[in-house]
């Protein structure tokens, strides 16, 4: 089992991961209110932005009251329900942020396609943003309940070391540590993506860089909401404890997220290429090449040097056989 200190320690790094994002994304929202575009959205769009914004500045209190909790009620002590009301607190404070999450959308979408296309792109954003936050832990929590009976599954739940020495606690917090550094600066990327569309020059783009912006926008979006689901997942599923399950949870939904993330940034890079060149094939070129560094970086070579290693340990093994 997990002792209690590396438990709350684990609680506190994931309350840190969401709100470093989430105050980013309350600057830009800020800032959403007096861009020139916001005095041109119908009254209605600029009380839904109001409202996004009180969503947002909830889940950050929310994210910030365990600190407080822990130092004003708790005396700095660890105890065991300080871990139940920080996991509580912060499981509570996905909710707005989802629902904040929507209201974006439904001002972005509206101001393209139409009232009735910004509800539908709204719910849409925070079903997806609640059904992995909440809606994916709530199957996996049965389904890891039946796994616990067996006796592959106790093993695996006790916190031991991984394939290659390292304690399941510490490629935990490794696994959270690399979420915390590409999480802010997406969120960043998200914010500014709303905020363009408030511009004066996103309003002198032809049509099709519009559209490619609004898909790069959700791109970005989902992969923000599969970078945060691990931090969700590991409070309502695993209830704090460290697993290898957990740990291979975590990796997969980082790598996950970040295939949609190197489409968004290109695709935008395309929408940017475009218009300072005046030409769709060289944007094309510059995004595309974009693309593969992205990608080339991320996963052709790490792949490479896996695969190396693969085959240098195989080799050794046989080499050892023989002898």
């Amino acid at each position: 089992m997990t002792e209690l200190k590396d438990k709350i320690k684990t609680t506190l790094d994931e309350g840190r991961l969401l709100i470093l994002g989430s105050q980013v994304l309350l600057g830009f929202q800020f800032r959403s209110v007096f861009e020139k575009g916001f005095e041109k959205l119908p009254l209605h769009a600029q009380y839904v932005k109001l409202g996004g914004l009180g969503l947002m500045l909830t889940a950050g209190a929310l994210l910030m009251l365990p600190g407080a909790y822990h130092q004003i009620v708790e005396d700095g002590e660890d105890t065991h329900e300080l871990h139940r009301f920080a996991t509580a607190v912060m499981s509570l404070a996905l909710l707005p942020f989802a629902l904040g999450l929507g209201a974006d959308f439904f001002v972005a979408v509206e101001s393209l396609f139409g009232r009735t296309q910004g509800i539908v792109a709204g719910v849409a954003a925070s079903l997806v943003a609640l059904f992995f936050w909440y809606g994916l832990e709530a199957l996996r929590r049965g389904e890891r309940r039946a796994e616990v009976g067996g006796k592959k599954a106790m093993s695996e739940e006790r916190e031991g070391e991984g394939e290659r020495g390292t304690e399941a606690k510490t490629k935990i917090e490794q696994a959270l540590t690399e979420i915390r550094t590409v999480l802010p600066g997406a969120q960043a990327l998200l914010g500014f993506g709303f905020i363009t569309f408030l511009t004066e020059g996103f309003e002198k783009l032809p049509g099709s860089s519009k559209y490619i912006h609004l898909a790069c926008l959700s791109l970005i979006s989902l992969a923000i909401v599969l970078m945060m689901t691990p931090a969700a997942y590991h409070r309502l599923v695993e209830r704090g404890e460290a697993t290898e399950h957990f740990h291979r949870f975590a990796s997969r939904m980082m790598l996950a997220s970040m295939v949609p993330l190197a489409l968004g940034i290109s695709g935008d890079f395309f929408v940017v290429a475009r218009k300072v060149t005046e030409s769709t094939g060289v944007a094309l070129a510059l995004a595309g090449a974009s693309l593969v560094v992205f990608y080339g970086m991320w996963f052709a070579y790490t792949l490479y040097r896996r695969a190396g290693r693969q085959s240098a340990a195989g080799e050794g093994l046989r080499q050892t056989a023989r002898t």
